[in-house]
């Protein structure tokens, strides 16, 4: 990030929870820690957590979408936008080996009905507020690995924005990958951003 740099962070909420693992298994990180290790190379103008949930939301995932709202120095004062889980029919399955779909079916037997839960809305919601404040950051640091998120990044860049993003180290779209002008690997400085047995998050 340039000095005095204005900055808009994105943050795929499922992608960060599920990527974390190639870090080691049950590592868990601290989003007031990741905030304050952006916010000591420059200024994040704001901040956005957008994921999918049940409905209806437990108590504690209602606790931490109120934490990650709060201001320092209790929380990182991050802005939630939360959507529905989408269900999705999941009769059949397609089998990479033999290049066929296969049937799926309930090990109890009868005619029971097969469902997905699928995140929904989340990449268009990134695109939707990286393009609707285009005019009120310098760059974009996003945490997704999404690789649709391709167009609105060659978008901003074509209007001179920068792009960084803080992944983690697997499920990041090399699309991604190639167009970001810095990668802040989370794996490379993991210890810092650690969630202690005390934290909120």
């Amino acid at each position: 990030m340039a000095a005095g740099s204005k900055c808009l962070w994105l943050i795929d909420g499922a992608y960060l929870f599920n990527a974390r693992q190639s870090v080691s298994p049950g590592f868990h990180y601290d989003y007031l820690k990741l905030r304050q290790k952006l916010e000591s190379n420059a200024s994040i103008w704001r901040a956005y957590y957008l994921n999918s949930t049940p409905d209806p939301w437990t108590d504690a995932q209602d606790g931490f979408h109120a934490w990650l709202r709060s201001a320092s120095p209790r929380g990182p004062k991050i802005i939630t936008k939360l959507y529905q889980l989408k269900d999705i029919q999941a009769d059949k399955a397609y089998c990479i080996q033999c290049g066929s779909k296969v049937k799926l079916e309930c090990p109890a037997g009868g005619n029971h009905k097969l469902l997905n839960k699928q995140q929904k809305g989340v990449d268009v919601g990134i695109a939707s507020l990286a393009l609707i404040h285009k005019d009120n950051y310098d760059t974009l640091i996003l945490s997704s690995g999404d690789g649709d998120l391709i167009d609105m990044i060659e978008h901003l860049s074509e209007l001179g924005k920068r792009i960084e993003l803080m992944v983690f180290l697997e499920g990041v779209s090399t699309d991604l990958q190639a167009r970001a002008d810095h990668i802040h690997w989370i794996n490379d400085f993991s210890e810092e951003v650690k969630r202690s047995s005390s934290s909120a998050s």
